[in-house]
């Protein structure tokens, strides 16, 4: 499936908008095949410094999501873990994992578009990145950019693996008589 996260008006190339539609890129990639598809980017000093897309499947490892392997090559790409001075842009609120691993990081600033009532720890079910008492650091959280184009992606891939699975189901039904 083919999304268009760019819009045709000017593009603010420092914008969250901008870096937002970069991680759908990211999430789109996932989608492509056949992860759910999260996409994340890292932003320090107006440039990307890492991206990554969500690979569970892929790597057939829980811990691979496009949170935790955009910030494992952020580290790299700035020879540092502390990513003091970044913002973090995924598409999807973190979960629990990845924001303990956003706070050890220490990224100043993380933005998301669509929010995890069930499971989101930025604000959503729990807020880890800001939590009171405060664990070692806290995170600046801008919610909600691009919420719509982040729900979609979700929206489409998992209405898509409901289809298949019925098709499955219905395939595997013997006949009657």
């Amino acid at each position: 499936m083919n999304f268009d996260f760019e819009s045709e008006q000017s593009i603010d190339f420092q914008s969250d908008q901008f870096f937002m539609g970069q991680a759908l890129r990211e999430a789109s990639r996932a989608y492509e095949v056949g992860e759910v598809p999260i996409g994340a980017v890292i932003v320090r000093d107006g440039q990307i410094i890492a991206r990554a897309w969500n690979q569970v499947e892929t790597l057939k490892d829980a811990t691979a999501h496009a949170e935790m392997l955009a910030l494992t090559s952020a580290q790299t790409a700035y020879g540092d873990w502390r990513l003091e001075g970044a913002t973090l842009y995924v598409t999807k609120e973190p979960c629990p994992m990845c924001a303990g691993a956003i706070v050890h990081c220490r990224p100043d600033r993380v933005v998301y578009g669509a929010m995890d009532p069930k499971g989101g720890a930025a604000g959503g079910w729990i807020n880890l990145l800001q939590s009171n008492p405060p664990l070692n650091h806290r995170c600046e959280i801008t919610m909600g950019v691009m919420e719509d184009e982040c729900v979609g992606i979700l929206k489409s891939f998992f209405k898509g693996a409901r289809e298949k699975k019925a098709a499955l189901k219905a395939s595997k039904i013997p006949p009657l008589g």
